[in-house]
């Protein structure tokens, strides 16, 4: 068995190109050439042009909106790949669809992110790399070695710099109680107190009872989550941090944007200043306001992948 191929090479299919490429600019090499077109039925065809016998092939692809047919892009480019003899194949997601799906939630719920981790090793992915999954717990769905990367350590740097002449305003604020680890880690890198909005509903068709627990009075409060759908729940907070706490303004910052119906409309209406994403996923040019920021996932990925290629450890880049 290979532990590893003899050359990497990058490949895409059409999430998101652009992290593709630039993840491949990173390591100085060309991007992969395949072809990944969709027939008049739907069905999904790919194309692989270049060999890949004995390579280290590592296959970009967030598995967001339309989820399913990113998904069978992903499934398919991998079996091509594993049908051309490659060394070893890495699926990079740096979303990952399906991951909220991850218990039952109530009876004859289905699990689906372990159906989707299943797939994707039967495929034919040797190891995975992605990043924020929505439940670390996730990593434990798979049969083969999980990389999870965080976004943190490229969002922190944004506002330790943002803040650094008046840090002693800062506070950083979990949008809910299921965010809290990620916000004190948050915290901590910026040096700064954390705070946490608890929202709770009375009773059925009332509407939710927001606290803020911790002193957020006259202080630039930044909102930390991993990702935005429908942007709900963080202008909900954002304003019960203004309107209850007191705060003086809102920051927010997110992995993932996926931004999905009224998103965009809620958070141009929203008390929040700035949103700060990364380019996990894709945004259209509709969905791109002046008050989101969006920041390259792509070199952490390039450091990950260089780091898997060489078998030394990816834990380092958590620290950067």
């Amino acid at each position: 068995m290979n532990l590893h191929g003899k050359d990497i090479k990058i490949f895409t299919a059409n999430s998101n190109p652009k992290v593709a490429s630039e993840i491949a600019q990173q390591l100085g090499l060309p991007l992969g050439q395949s072809e990944v077109v969709t027939f008049s039925d739907g069905e999904v065809s790919v194309s692989i042009k270049e060999s890949v016998r004995g390579s280290d092939v590592f296959v970009v692809q967030s598995t967001s909106s339309p989820v399913n047919d990113h998904m069978m892009e992903l499934l398919i480019m991998i079996d091509a790949f594993k049908r051309a003899s490659a060394g070893r194949i890495t699926a990079v997601i740096p979303y990952m669809g399906y991951a909220r799906q991850d218990r039952k939630a109530k009876a004859r719920d289905p699990i689906s992110a372990k159906l989707v981790a299943d797939l994707i090793s039967v495929a034919g992915a040797d190891r995975i790399l992605s990043m924020d999954l929505h439940c670390p717990q996730i990593q434990g769905f798979f049969n083969i070695p999980v990389d999870h990367l965080l976004g943190v350590p490229i969002l922190a740097p944004f506002f330790v710099e943002k803040f650094k002449d008046f840090k002693d305003n800062v506070m950083v604020v979990s949008p809910d109680l299921g965010s809290v680890t990620r916000a004190r880690n948050f915290a901590q890198r910026l040096g700064v107190p954390f705070a946490i909005v608890d929202k709770r509903r009375q009773k059925a068709n009332v509407c939710e009872v927001m606290n803020i627990i911790g002193d957020v009075k006259d202080k630039t409060v930044v909102l930390v989550d991993d990702m935005i759908d429908t942007a709900g729940t963080l202008c909900n907070a954002a304003k019960a941090i203004i309107d209850i706490g007191g705060a003086k303004e809102v920051y927010a910052c997110a992995t993932h944007g996926v931004l999905s119906g009224p998103a965009i409309e809620r958070i141009q209406n929203s008390v929040i200043k700035e949103l700060v994403l990364l380019d996990t996923i894709a945004l259209p040019e509709e969905k791109q306001i002046d008050k989101i920021t969006i920041m390259p996932c792509a070199p952490v990925f390039a450091q990950a992948i260089q780091r898997i290629y060489a078998d030394k450890p990816v834990s380092p880049l958590f620290n950067t």
